[in-house]
């Protein structure tokens, strides 16, 4: 009798649902975790008679085919400086001890012994690294390498600049009215120094001297100072120096630290704007601005929005170290699992696009925060109890048929 297998097969069926349902409950708290569904289909069916089709009899139940839902997971703010999530479609690219190409939505990095930026699991993060290099995002993907412990060279200054009004009240005396300001600029070895630069009305209208000095002290011997004059025209614009004038620079030579020698360039434009003015309002400077830097020490690493790894260093700067990758697949429910959270390519996989994030329908980077399991557990438990009342109807349609077989058994006694 047929109806053995029919109901043996849905006794299978039932229980590798009722795995399913088991798994997605275990991961309900698993980082980027998809849920999975399982798809019942029945078998063949078989004739009886000769009624070509009139008494259809099946075969039962096949083995269930479990899909993998890829739908969005709720973003949750974790405050962990490397986690991450995706809003949107997309996979992390990493790479796993076998070397072979995995994809993940789970976004808890840390960093290795070697600096690489790596899954709990040691699975490596795939993207672009400046350690070493330009960042370039147009070359291949590898692995992405963080400066950990390192110490940031120091940038010697090139240029400064000031954003300052001078009073067009002033008068020349006597006293002459007088303004300074200095700024703080960086030598060769990372030594902090001030340039000092004092403006002093003249007699003439809309004009003052400029005087430029570095300090003696830092000096093998008295410097030279950077002199000259501004003037203004009855706008308070200014007219001189003007934008198509060669650049002041202020040079700086046998410094007492040994150091290399300077040549400081004075930046009195943004673009063609003047940022020196002479308005009726009291001698002020609004901005101040230098492009050196002293020597200083990683503090810490993190991953920002849009997937970029800042380098965070003891002088406050911050520098993009890296760029994490995403790749989009045209057809996700194909993957395969392969542990970890994450998923490996089959073959009815389409060839996944790897590129930047927010770019060819990829979505965004979060940082700071992960993606929760898309694993509903009221909804869990309700096909469970449905899994369940199935198993124990075909359990007793088993013994309904034992009963049946052995009353057709006794028929001959």
């Amino acid at each position: 009798m047929p109806s053995f297998a029919t109901a043996l097969s849905a006794l299978a069926a039932h229980t590798t649902a009722i795995d399913v349902i088991g798994n997605n409950l275990a991961n309900l708290n698993t980082p980027g975790f998809k849920a999975s569904v399982v798809s019942f289909h029945d078998l063949v069916t078989q004739s009886l008679g000769a009624g070509l089709g009139e008494t259809q009899v099946g075969f039962g139940v096949g083995t269930p085919v479990t899909l993998r839902q890829f739908s969005q997971g709720a973003i949750q703010s974790s405050g962990g400086p490397l986690d991450a999530s995706i809003q949107g479609d997309g996979f992390f690219v990493i790479r796993g001890s076998a070397n072979q190409t995995l994809y993940t939505r789970g976004g808890n990095f840390q960093v290795d012994t070697d600096g690489n930026l790596t899954m709990a699991t040691g699975e490596r993060l795939q993207g672009w690294s400046s350690v070493g290099a330009p960042l370039d995002v147009n070359a291949p993907i590898g692995d992405i390498t963080v400066p950990v412990g390192s110490l940031k060279a120091p940038i010697a200054t090139t240029s400064f600049s000031v954003d300052l009004n001078l009073d067009a009240a002033a008068t020349d005396g006597p006293p002459a009215d007088v303004f300074s300001t200095s700024v703080e600029i960086y030598d060769s070895l990372g030594n902090s120094h001030i340039i000092t630069t004092r403006f002093t009305k003249t007699a003439n209208a809309n004009e003052w001297d400029y005087l430029l000095s570095f300090p003696d002290g830092d000096l093998t011997a008295a410097g030279t100072p950077l002199t000259g004059t501004v003037s203004f025209d009855s706008n308070g614009v200014m007219t001189s120096p003007a934008v198509s004038d060669p650049p002041l620079v202020l040079a700086v030579t046998g410094l007492a630290d040994g150091a290399s020698d300077m040549n400081i360039e004075w930046k009195l434009f943004e673009g063609s704007t003047p940022r020196i003015t002479q308005f009726s309002q009291p001698s002020a400077s609004s901005a101040l601005a230098q492009d050196g830097a002293a020597a200083a020490n990683l503090v810490r690493v993190g991953l920002g929005n849009g997937g970029k790894i800042l380098a965070q260093y003891s002088n406050g700067q911050q520098v993009v170290v890296g760029q994490v990758a995403m790749a989009t697949v045209r057809n996700p429910e194909s993957l395969i699992a392969a542990g970890n959270s994450t998923f490996q390519l089959s073959a009815r996989t389409a060839l996944p696009a790897v590129g930047l994030p927010d770019t060819g329908g990829r979505g965004s980077v979060l940082g700071g925060t992960v993606e929760a399991s898309t694993v509903d557990i009221a909804r869990e438990f309700t096909n469970l109890i449905i899994y369940q009342r199935g198993y124990q109807a075909n359990a007793r349609m088993i013994t309904t048929v034992d009963d049946i077989s052995q009353e057709t058994i006794n028929l001959k006694r």
